[in-house]
């Protein structure tokens, strides 16, 4: 056990003497696809180094060091993945110790935790067709009856109304739908149209927000870039909509009656922006960046700075994000396992003092996605069916399944 008692020595000595807060929030390191291919140790301690939260990062550090024969270091990421509840599969839970070598094996074996903790506290809202498809997100009104849900697959949304079934709306030019949200006032909403399945370009489909209005069948067109698929979507206290692009790496919005979308946040900053959620001050932007944790963008300067956390948690692997009070929602369908979690904000909102799991491996989950926050709970889709589909259809002998939606309270227990 003394190559454990090391590691976690080395561990322990990584932590800052600084008191936590007391300095400037950390700026974000710049990632893009080459980012991606960083496969030396040294290389990857640096990136660990900038991203200290995101599991991604540190599952690739401790491959390379495996790789490397650095069996001590390799101890060091089994510890922070043990720390933040980071669960091997089965294959790799017998490989590790051998591939650690003897000398290390007793200390791997005994930082692989067994098995996710099943934590199952939301209960059943609604199940939609099979035939919708791929749903993306869900949007449930307040009074808890009314509801909207895209459909990636058949390019439509789906109205819930009082006779709780769901009829589909085509909406023309429509790419895969996914993002949507309401304006602060109720009034109207909008939905994100992308090809972000892989389908091939269509010059006459339309890319952007499409809004939605009282009168039947009309809809507004705010059109994103050219080559911009955008996706999630969040909208501030002044009615700015906020766009991610997560397969291009942007960040856009849409201000009051603004006629086209406009650049936040150009490609090359974030590698997969998705999750968004604005303050409630209207000074900063939340983004989840799915491989590196989450940043924040001040939307007065445009500097965009890293969330660190006071606590050990991994913040990467969020698709879903939403600002409840002063918790950070997020459905991180990234991590192993998955779960929905509350990151706890610092007064100033720029660092995450506290982690509550809501919920973690269901095992009525396929893989949880978006969804909406009404009256203090969330509303998601439990049943993702991304690994039945291809190109916007289903893959070879795979069958829609029915789309679960799950509601789940979120005040602390």
């Amino acid at each position: 056990m003394k190559a454990l008692a090391a590691a976690l020595a080395v561990l322990l000595a990584q932590i800052p003497a600084v008191p936590l807060g007391a300095e400037e929030p950390p700026a974000w390191r710049a990632v893009d696809a080459a980012t991606g291919t960083i496969a030396d140790v040294a290389g990857l301690e640096q990136l660990a180094r900038d991203f200290p939260d995101s599991a991604n990062v540190r599952l690739r550090l401790f491959n390379a060091q495996l790789a490397a024969g650095d069996g001590a270091g390799a101890l060091v990421s089994l510890a922070w993945l043990k720390a933040r509840g980071h669960v091997f599969g089965a294959r790799a839970q017998a490989q590790i110790p051998e591939l650690i070598g003897p000398a290390h094996a007793e200390a791997a074996r005994a930082l692989l935790l067994p098995s996710p903790g099943v934590i199952a506290a939301s209960t059943i809202f609604d199940t939609m067709q099979a035939e919708a498809g791929l749903i993306e997100s869900v949007f449930v009104a307040p009074n808890g009856v009314e509801a909207l849900a895209t459909s990636v697959s058949r390019r439509s949304v789906y109205v819930r109304g009082p006779g709780d079934t769901w009829e589909e709306t085509v909406i023309p030019r429509a790419y895969a739908l996914s993002g949507i949200v309401a304006a602060p006032d109720g009034q109207a909403g909008w939905i994100a149209s992308g090809n972000i399945d892989g389908l091939p370009a269509e010059p006459e489909m339309f890319s952007g927000l499409i809004g939605l209005t009282d009168e039947p069948g009309a809809f507004r067109f705010v059109p994103a870039p050219a080559g911009v698929a955008v996706s999630d979507l969040a909208v501030g206290v002044d009615g700015t909509v906020y766009a991610s692009d997560p397969q291009g790496g942007g960040v856009y919005r849409a201000r009051d009656d603004a006629p086209a979308l406009e650049t936040l946040i150009a490609p090359g900053t974030f590698r997969s922006p998705q999750g968004l959620a604005a303050s409630a001050d209207g000074a900063r932007l939340y983004v989840s960046d799915y491989r590196y944790g989450l940043a924040m963008v001040d939307l007065a300067s445009g500097a965009v700075r890293r969330i660190s956390s006071d606590v050990p948690t991994a913040l990467d692997g969020v698709d879903g994000l939403w600002l409840h009070g002063r918790e950070l929602i997020a459905v991180q369908n990234g991590t192993s396992p998955m779960r929905i979690s509350a990151f706890a904000l610092s007064e100033d909102g720029t660092r995450i003092i506290g982690h509550r799991i809501l919920e973690q491996a269901h095992p009525e989950w396929t893989e949880p996605l978006g969804g909406s926050i009404a009256k203090g709970t969330l509303y998601y889709i439990a049943t993702g069916q991304w690994d039945r589909y291809e190109q916007g259809r289903l893959r070879d002998g795979m069958a829609a399944i029915p789309n679960v939606i799950r509601r789940l309270p979120l005040a602390p227990r």
